[in-house]
């Protein structure tokens, strides 16, 4: 047995794990677990058996006047993502827990009980709240003896031992104590009819008679920055095109760059060697025919010039014949991920058929999670959303626009991101023309690194950007700590203050689940740790 911390390679496991546990409710999408691990690493645990994960609890720090407040489990953890962690918080707060119920006898759940206890005591924490299930209270309504009345009248009989609830139980004998009834905290839990018992553990190291709001250092976490604003040329082959690109790959790496993003249907200039003109769909046929030799490539520079490469966007032809707008992300440890646009333009569809993708999550990296949205996807608020969620603290943005109306769309969308999500978005784009090309008669772009608003950053929230039209390779250190610092305690709090009592965005996972039409909520599994 081992426990230890979560870490993004544990995603398929912990998902696997919580489809065997919870046969009552549609399990986490996996996005939703790498942002329980992305935004707070330290407050997830797992347990392994011979490599199995068979345990698995997520928490995040939150302030005394949240905890405690009323609340249900969506507003609290965020939809299920644990996004709302706060590092200034004084209390440690479980959202999640759950055991392999083929699993009996080992005390998993104990172990990580145990976790949470010394995570608490190691960050000085006044204590451990949760929401703790009550799943005997429904047919305890029904009994003709010892009858439960209310939810505090069966918490009343479990605690005077007349009625016997091991999820309850598990929890007291835990040293966790009840502190109220949380009504219509968990509506999908029937056997509990919604209610939960907030269960109080406090840190005997921790003296404090007021809320202590713990403040947030301005630490340093730098990651170099690369966008290349690229020049359309005509080109005599394949591998002059692989030249120009690695040129600029090169130059960013003598920079020491740790990423370096391209623009969106930046290899348009594999059709200016084409031996007459092609109509707009067998164009985007015939540069679907570079995808392996390019996806290759991209992932040997990214290899050799040890840099992160957002290879723009590259049209292909996917296994059902649809043809997708994709960013291939190549990165420095081999690895090469996709992320498809998910609404294709008016222009792309009518002219070159092009289908909209169907997922959008984050991509982990060497330097943290990281998002990719294609030109149009930054302008549809949710998507960022998803990304922040999920942890993503810089989004990259390739775009291929004409005008500068078009460009100025892609641009206040960018900035209104970077505000929203409390993230750098990096935005990178075409220059020129190549007159024989359909959609590239003339470009416009600006490519820069974005900002959000408040003191850590740049006056004007624009860490650099490029001169207009011309080609360039602008770069920019950004600090990701100032994202921590300004999402805990900067002027505005975006993603702290959301309404979750109000709205929430939701994702039809179908293809994933079939029947499904709202993300998993919390556990109403049997195993004997319960709720939290």
């Amino acid at each position: 047995m081992e426990i230890r911390n979560a870490r993004a390679k544990d995603v398929r496991g912990i998902s696997a794990l919580i489809r065997r546990a919870y046969t009552e409710l549609p399990p986490y999408t996996q996005g939703e677990i790498r942002g329980q691990i992305n935004n707070f690493p330290e407050g997830c645990f797992i347990a392994l058996l011979d490599d199995e994960v068979v345990g698995y609890c997520a928490s995040m720090q939150l302030p005394e006047p949240v905890v405690f407040a009323d609340h249900n489990w969506d507003e609290i953890s965020g939809n299920g993502y644990g996004s709302r962690h706060d590092p200034t918080g004084d209390w440690l707060y479980g959202y999640e827990m759950c055991v392999d119920p083929k699993v009996r006898g080992v005390r998993i759940g104990r172990r990580l009980y145990e976790e949470r206890r010394a995570l608490a005591e190691e960050r000085d924490l006044t204590g451990i709240v949760f929401g703790g299930r009550m799943p005997g209270y429904s047919r305890a309504r029904r009994r003709k003896t010892n009858r439960a009345e209310s939810p505090q009248d069966y918490l009343d009989q479990v605690l005077a031992t007349k009625i016997h609830d091991p999820v309850l139980r598990f929890q007291l004998a835990n040293g966790f104590e009840p502190e109220r009834i949380l009504e219509n905290y968990l509506p999908e839990d029937k056997r509990s009819e919604g209610n939960a018992v907030m269960m109080v553990w406090r840190n005997p190291y921790v003296d404090r008679d007021q809320p202590v709001k713990k403040r947030l250092p301005r630490g340093v976490e730098a990651v170099r920055v690369a966008t290349c604003q690229l020049q359309a040329r005509a080109v005599k082959d394949y591998d002059e095109f692989m030249g120009a690109i690695e040129y600029f790959v090169d130059v960013a790496s003598d920079y020491e760059a740790d990423f370096i993003v391209f623009p969106e249907m930046f290899t348009l200039m594999l059709l200016s060697f084409e031996k007459k003109e092609l109509s707009p769909v067998e164009a985007i046929e015939r540069l679907s025919e570079y995808t392996p030799r390019l996806k290759s490539d991209i992932s040997d520079f990214a290899m050799r010039y040890n840099i992160n490469i957002i290879a723009g966007s590259h049209p292909t032809r996917m296994e059902d014949g649809d043809i997708h707008n994709v960013a291939y992300v190549c990165l420095r440890d081999g690895s090469v991920h996709e992320q498809e646009k998910i609404h294709p333009t008016p222009n792309e569809r009518y002219w070159w058929n092009i289908k909209g993708g169907d997922s959008i999550d984050v991509i982990q990296t060497d330097c943290g999670p990281i998002g990719v949205q294609i030109c149009y996807d930054s302008e549809f608020p949710e998507l960022s959303r998803r990304l922040a969620d999920e942890g993503a603290r810089i989004i990259f943005v390739p775009f291929c626009t004409d005008s500068r109306q078009g460009y100025l769309r892609v641009r206040y969308c960018g900035q209104a991101r970077a505000i929203e999500n409390q993230c750098f978005v990096v935005l990178s784009g075409n220059v020129g023309n190549l007159p024989n090309v359909a959609n590239m008669d003339i470009q416009y772009a600006q490519s820069c690194i974005l900002t959000p608003c408040d003191f850590p950053f740049a006056r004007d929230g624009i860490a650099a950007e490029a001169s207009e039209n011309v080609e360039t390779l602008t770069i920019s250190d950004i600090n990701l700590a100032d994202l921590s610092w300004a999402r805990a305690e900067g002027t505005v709090r975006n993603l702290a203050d959301r309404r979750f009592d109000l709205y929430r965005i939701e994702w039809d996972e179908a293809g994933d689940h079939p029947g499904r039409t709202k993300p998993r909520r919390a556990p109403i599994g049997t195993h004997s740790a319960g709720g939290g």
